[in-house]
């Protein structure tokens, strides 16, 4: 990598650990500066605004998420209840991993932030592989449709990791250790297991 790439690289890590830690509000370029160790100006060189820095930071994690999706939906083998409870599984694993981002883009929704469209057109993309695995088992509209799936799926995932720090006082353990962890696999793998279960029988 060039000094200007390891640079630019430099500062949307930087860039990446302060959005998700603090969220868009309450970081500032010169924040993002002070971390990657370089003057504002060089930020403002390599992206135009803090919003354009922001929407990298989202594009590089939905292009993670998006690939994921499409790799593990193609690599996963066996019948389909099989390949919906691999993908679901592996899924868990990989949010474990990037959980940070659920946080951060539950916040810009939540807010109904100026980078909404943003956030809207990476879900429309990452609809597609779930839509193409269940798509012979469900109806196209209606209450089975696929979107009430992709909705259901992401949000027994995500809510887990996004709920994490108040379900620790709660449980009296720590939601992200390997054993709860495990634990919520096995339970996510059951839940989706009784749908499929519905879904053939009817």
């Amino acid at each position: 990598m060039t000094k200007r790439g390891e640079r630019k690289a430099r500062i949307l890590s930087a860039a990446d650990a302060l959005f998700c830690a603090r969220g868009y509000e309450g970081v500032s370029v010169r924040d993002v500066a002070q971390a990657a160790e370089v003057n504002k100006a060089l930020v403002f060189y390599y992206f135009e605004s803090k919003d354009q820095l922001f929407a990298e930071v989202l594009g590089t994690y939905y292009a993670a998420h998006r690939s994921f999706l499409q790799e593990t939906a193609g690599r996963v083998e066996g019948s389909q209840r099989e390949r919906v409870l691999g993908l679901v599984s592996a899924y868990f694993d990989w949010m474990a991993e990037h959980s940070r981002y659920a946080r951060l883009i539950q916040q810009e929704v939540a807010r109904e932030s100026d980078h909404l469209p943003l956030i809207q057109r990476h879900l429309a993309e990452l609809h597609a592989p779930v839509e193409a695995l269940l798509g012979d088992l469900l109806p196209s509209a209606g209450p089975l449709a696929p979107k009430h799936f992709f909705v259901s799926l992401s949000g027994m995932t995500t809510t887990y990791f996004t709920h994490a720090a108040a379900l620790g006082a709660l449980w009296g353990e720590d939601p992200e250790s390997e054993s709860a962890r495990s634990e919520r696999r096995e339970h996510l793998s059951w839940v989706v297991d009784a749908i499929l279960t519905k879904l053939q029988a009817e």
